[in-house]
């Protein structure tokens, strides 16, 4: 089995991995560490959850650990990120890994003050971690530039095409020196992504750890069929039910997640919003809370939630089916990491048939459908090709004994029950969620 130490990593770099208890690299990081070091530009396809972030920190690190130190108002390696929360944790992998090293780094974004950010640039960065817009604001104010890049890393490359950093992003490569060392990570190998790489990287080696655009192994995936005008009620069922305390939920919208966020809030569900209107400093209070416990619930857009790493994370519910098919790829990979299980939850209405149907072409799966009892639809989500597993009550209580190996618990609540059919769901919802599935 590789170790850390067949990689060649240097042994303060090797301190540090050994401090964050890691001892055997993932595949990823197996697969490209030795690439990087050997300076080769790298073109990597890998889920969210498989320690790319490590994967070029370490050596990138080692790259820079032994050179001359930044000049004024320049960098040596610029990482450029898709969102301020996952330029934030990049940023932080480059202090944790290379915290026995000489390297400084900073890290630079929209939606803050920009002087403590031109104040951290003018003696110079080892490492310079960004996002497109504010760096391209904070060059035309002369507080950076790059004739010092050594290292161009385009972290997450899809989804900044996704947000339409394109124009940015070549930009930003025009002004770059031409010799230099390109990595390009990437969540999937689209044509869009094919094409970037051959424009932007010289001769670059693939590396894929995991099927093109296959869902997370440990993560169980379920459908249930709901009206849309009962979607946050058996949303509020299945938190209080299964009694989680911890559920990232994916709304379509901005409007939506904040109009979610307070109908959980008013149903006694401690709940906060994250996206791209919150300011920075409020979106990462929503995220600090979550992660510490203080809420339950965080609802997300999808553009907010790309590169959020939170610990075993047990659940992701989709709220709204995303519909760009590869978002949901994304999304479910917020949990079942790091060798942890984790459970996707979809509350799909019949309009969204459509999106579920390129969902599972797209994953090359079925995915399971279960009823829940009260809150079946009186608009059916057409089968497609998924098929139904509740289609009659010995396979919907087959479902619902594989659907409860992943729940978190039974606490029961009897709040806003106002009709007999809702009492019904909640009772079959209890029956469902008595197990306890593993963090």
């Amino acid at each position: 089995m590789t170790t850390f130490n067949d990689l060649g990593l240097a042994e303060n770099l090797l301190r540090a991995v050994t401090a964050q208890g890691y001892t055997t690299p993932s595949p990823i990081q197996a697969k490209a560490i030795p690439l990087i070091l050997a300076g080769r530009d790298v073109m990597a396809a890998a889920q969210t959850g498989t320690g790319k972030t490590a994967g070029f920190t370490l050596p990138l690190l080692q790259r820079l650990d032994n050179g001359k130190p930044a000049n004024p108002n320049r960098c040596r390696a610029l990482v450029l990120t898709p969102t301020r929360e996952l330029a934030a944790q990049v940023e932080q992998s480059v202090v944790t890994y290379g915290q026995f090293t000489n390297t400084s780094s900073t890290v630079v974004f929209g939606g803050v003050k920009m002087n403590p950010q031109l104040t951290k640039l003018r003696g110079g960065v080892d490492v310079l971690v960004a996002t497109p817009g504010r760096l391209l604001d904070l060059h035309g104010q002369k507080a950076i530039r790059f004739d010092d890049v050594e290292v161009l890393i385009l972290d997450e490359a899809d989804r900044m095409l996704d947000m339409g950093f394109i124009h940015d992003i070549r930009k930003i490569i025009n002004l770059v020196p031409k010799q230099r060392q390109t990595l390009m990570f990437s969540a999937t190998f689209s044509k869009e992504i094919r094409q970037m790489a051959g424009q932007f990287l010289k001769d670059p080696k693939q590396v894929e750890v995991n099927p093109a655009n296959a869902t997370a192994e440990l993560v169980k995936q379920w459908v249930h069929p709901v009206d849309k005008k009962r979607k946050a009620e058996l949303l509020c069922h299945l938190i209080n039910s299964k009694a989680w305390n911890q559920v990232l939920i994916f709304s379509r919208t901005k409007h939506g997640a904040d109009k979610l966020s307070k109908q959980l809030e008013k149903n006694g569900i401690s709940a906060a919003p994250i996206h791209g209107d919150k300011s920075q400093n409020a979106r990462t209070r929503a995220l600090e809370s979550f992660k510490k416990g203080r809420i339950q619930a965080l609802v997300a857009t999808d553009v907010a939630a790309r590169g959020l790493d939170i610990e075993q994370l047990p659940q992701v519910v989709n709220f709204d089916l995303p519909n760009i098919a590869e978002d949901y790829v994304h999304r479910i990979g917020r949990t079942g990491r790091a060798g942890s299980a984790g459970h996707a939850y979809s509350l799909v209405s019949a309009d969204e048939a459509d999106y579920l149907a390129g969902i599972e072409k797209l994953i090359r799966r079925k995915i399971d459908r279960i009823d829940i009892e009260g809150f079946e639809p009186d608009h059916d989500v057409p089968e497609g090709r998924a098929g139904r597993v509740a289609a009659s009550n010995s396979r919907r209580e087959s479902g619902r004994s594989a659907h409860n190996r992943g729940n978190n618990g039974g606490k029961t609540n009897n709040s806003n029950t106002t009709n007999s059919g809702r009492r019904r769901g909640r009772s079959g919802g209890n029956r469902q969620g008595n197990g306890r599935g593993n963090k």
